[in-house]
């Protein structure tokens, strides 16, 4: 007979643990239904609008790191052993307190009374109308304020737009809401007494009581007692992040009788350089990994903005983006493009391969049943390298892509001695363009190659049509952004538009 292990975290300064929560269960029924927390709102219920972010904390490198996530599909068991602030905490929780001398230890100082400077900011700039949004904004806020002005960095407009695009306001307007992102660094600081919730947090970590019992959710916090895990219990739901398992939940009502929960595994955090590749664990963060590829390729941070808004990359990890295989997956063309293996284990062995050939395909790889993917293992920029990754979608911020492609050229001189060329929204799979990188292999770097490598694209993909896009268009689209390549290449600006370039020839085609 199955238990639940009880759900210990910190709140408003105290232990909280909760006993039986099913292993499926949202953080945002917990808040909600289980502890009247209703200041965090359900809004899409798939990680898109951010009315439900919070703020968890969790110990790193002995201080607190602070990440805002969505409550609507993250899972509840997930947060086990971290600090968790609500929309309701932020000017309850005793351990938030005024800064001295910053001329906010007035009145109430010693009590956490006062509004924190991110909901004050939206009152002072007239940051909300119906306020449904605005517990949302208010969190990502206070997530920022922790990581940025606490810790001496300005918020500038371009980051507060950053870190705001996961959240969604419908009324409101977003000026003052920015407005606002920037004025709460002027307000009279707060901080978390940080010394303390580490104390607290360290207590979690040493309380291991109930772990014999057969618990229905199961976070191992090793790689061996994880495989063994997989081996034991094969049809148990394997989460990371939970931000697509989450809308199984929310959208498909699936109901899961075990979890396997990858992310307390501490050898699959690793994210270090070796043999000459950047190796990724399965549990680093959306948000790590995307920092640590644009730290070695910086022409890839436009690009990694775009992935999701910063609360789903603060929960999805890019193990699970790619284990997942999703044809319209921004991470597998780039990875594709840029060589990746990735490593398979389980407890009789472990194998590698590249990243391609892990699917055979819609959602379909060639995992076992006994198998979990570990590492993701990418090869270090070259002298010469070209690189070039394009996400095309109806909006800029938080959207799925109707076509991704992601171009890397190895070039001698003004010549191509390799291609690698990922594509997403085009195929069943995440795909490989074998047949164009063989045709600009050798070949001069130049307006007539790019021509004939986009022809070439077009004629490598039969894609479909459906709602963000029609097959027409995205064929279209593999050509001229093969082309944008080489005008950006040639010194073109980079956000030169699709209608600004010579447009190929199509076959006529049937409108769907």
């Amino acid at each position: 007979m199955t238990t639940n292990r009880p759900i210990r975290f910190i709140r408003r300064g105290q232990r909280v643990q909760l006993a039986q929560v099913p292993p499926q269960r949202t953080l945002l029924e917990l808040l909600r239904e289980d502890l009247a927390a209703t200041g965090t709102k359900e809004g899409c219920g798939e990680g898109d609008c951010g009315a439900c972010t919070v703020v968890l904390g969790s110990v790193r490198a002995g201080r607190i790191h602070y990440e805002a996530v969505n409550a609507c599909i993250r899972l509840a068991h997930s947060i086990d052993g971290m600090a968790l602030w609500t929309v309701e905490d932020l000017a309850l929780d005793p351990l938030i307190q005024p800064l001295p001398g910053s001329g906010g230890d007035h009145a109430n100082a010693g009590a956490a009374s006062a509004l924190h400077p991110a909901q004050q900011a939206l009152v002072e700039c007239h940051g909300t109308q119906c306020g449904f949004c605005t517990p949302g904004f208010a969190m990502s806020m206070f997530g920022m304020y922790q990581n940025h002005v606490r810790r001496g960095q300005p918020i500038t407009r371009a980051l507060a737009v950053r870190e705001l695009s996961g959240n969604l306001c419908r009324c409101t307007g977003y000026r003052p809401i920015l407005d606002a992102a920037q004025h709460m660094q002027e307000l009279p600081a707060m901080q978390v007494d940080e010394t303390t919730l580490l104390q607290q947090l360290e207590l979690l970590a040493l309380d291991q009581q109930g772990f014999a019992a057969d618990f229905a959710y199961k976070a191992p916090t090793t790689l061996a007692e994880l495989l063994a895990e997989r081996a034991a219990q094969p049809q148990a739901q394997v989460v990371a992040g939970c931000t697509d398992v989450g809308l199984w939940i929310t959208k498909g009502h699936q109901q899961f009788e075990r979890i396997l929960d990858v992310t307390r595994a501490q050898e699959l955090h690793a994210l270090h350089e070796h043999g000459g590749a950047l190796t990724i664990g399965a549990a680093v963060s959306l948000t790590d990994a995307f920092a640590a590829l644009v730290a070695r390729w910086p022409q890839l941070a436009r690009f990694a903005e775009r992935f999701a808004g910063l609360p789903v990359r603060n929960s999805g990890t890019l193990g699970g983006n790619v284990a997942n295989g999703s044809p319209i997956g921004d991470s597998m063309p780039l990875l594709i493009a840029l060589g990746a293996q990735v490593e398979l284990a389980s407890s009789r062995a472990s194998r590698r391969l590249a990243l391609e050939d892990l699917y055979t395909g819609y959602r379909q790889n060639v995992m076992a049943a006994d198998e979990l993917l570990t590492f993701i293992h990418v090869p270090l920029p070259q002298p010469g390298q070209l690189l070039a990754a394009y996400k095309v979608s109806k909006r800029f911020d938080d959207d799925i892509s109707a076509v991704c492609l992601v171009l890397n050229l190895q070039l001698e001189g003004d010549r191509i001695v390799q291609a690698r060329i990922g594509a997403g929204g085009v195929a069943a799979t995440p795909a490989r363009a074998r047949q164009t990188e063989a045709a600009l292999a050798g070949q001069p770097w130049s307006e007539a190659s790019a021509r004939r490598a986009g022809a070439a694209l077009q004629a490598e993909f039969d894609p479909i049509s459906d709602m963000r896009a029609s097959s027409a268009y995205r064929r279209k689209l593999l050509g001229a952004l093969v082309l944008r390549l080489w005008h950006e290449s040639q010194g073109g600006a980079p956000g030169l538009q699709l209608q600004e370039l010579q447009p190929l020839t199509l076959p006529q085609e049937a409108t769907p």
